[in-house]
């Protein structure tokens, strides 16, 4: 379990991370979202002790990251896929890091297997390409068998083999009961992986929930309605838990309810419907709007290509 409790960092008057506060729990992934330049890479970087925190604290375990003996056994991280030796073989890039902890090479030869890096084990790894890079830098996490895994854009370079492998490997990883944090870019891959949601901005936290709660709070959910007689259908449906708002004169948008129910209601009191739409919006659409205020550049609006006179 990775806990982060009141977390704070400052680069002279530039704060970083804003006392963010977390949990990583055991037998789930969670996805650690925000925008460039939200704090994600020095959360990480305090969390496995690489920077030290102004203020706050945080424990893999119970206990910092520096108070464990063996810590590639308690969490394994990958924080920047290119951050070894390149004249080094991947082979003795991980025995290496196996002699600190005493692991055995047994267990270099099984974590060269799981990444599917037998082929290029002896190559050098300045040789590597990006995707390769990335299973090298994957199999040094799980190196020490750890029960916390953290890993930074884990599928970059991957190709569609390689980014079901991740998928298939950190869901398993948590049906384990491991603690798993996945920091990503890549909505439609996070939805697939995360069962918990972190969104920061700015070194601030700004949501703490699941995929489809942060979905709803963003405005995902309801059902469209349309009707000839709306008005006669808003009093059939109201209620304490309902909501119900419209944009046009026909149409109507009720929360509260699903289509199911709204159906059975119209038809048990005849009233006619041609269209019973659920309303829902994507995770990369509602990580858009939560974040919108947080972003640190912000794009300039795509111009029309002028045609040559």
């Amino acid at each position: 379990m990775i806990e982060v409790c009141e977390l704070t960092k400052r680069y002279g008057d530039k704060t970083a991370v804003d006392q963010l506060s977390f949990t990583v729990k055991p037998g789930q992934v969670t996805g650690f979202l925000g925008p460039n330049g939200a704090g994600k890479s020095t959360t990480m970087r305090m969390i496995i002790g690489l920077d030290a925190p102004t203020g706050g604290s945080v424990t893999v375990g119970g206990r910092s990251y520096a108070e464990h003996a063996a810590p590639l056994q308690e969490i394994g991280a990958l924080l920047e896929a290119k951050s070894v030796h390149p004249g080094r073989t991947a082979f003795h890039h991980l025995m290496a890091l196996a002699h600190t902890h005493g692991i055995p090479r047994c267990r270099v030869d099984e974590v060269i297997e799981l990444a599917g890096l037998q082929s290029v084990a002896k190559k050098r790894v300045g040789a590597f390409s990006l995707g390769m890079g990335q299973r090298l830098g994957i199999a040094a996490a799980l190196l020490g068998d750890p029960a916390v895994v953290m890993l930074d854009e884990p599928v970059n370079g991957l190709d569609p083999e390689g980014v079901l492998w991740v998928r298939n490997l950190l869901s398993g990883l948590a049906d384990e009961g491991r603690a798993v944090m996945l920091s990503s870019h890549l909505m439609s891959e996070t939805v697939l992986i995360a069962d918990h949601l972190v969104v920061i901005g700015r070194g601030r936290l700004l949501a703490d929930t699941t995929v489809d709660a942060f979905v709803q709070e963003a405005g995902g959910g309801g059902v469209k309605v349309a009707t000839t007689e709306p008005a006669k259908l808003r009093s059939l449906l109201a209620g304490p838990d309902v909501t119900i708002t419209s944009n046009a004169a026909e149409e109507l948008l009720v929360s509260g309810l699903d289509a199911r129910e709204i159906g059975a209601m119209a038809a048990q009191h005849a009233v006619p419907l041609y269209e019973l739409t659920p309303r829902s919006v994507s995770l990369e659409e509602a990580f858009m709007d939560l974040t919108h205020d947080a972003v640190e550049y912000q794009s300039a609006p795509a111009e029309p290509a002028r045609k040559a006179a």
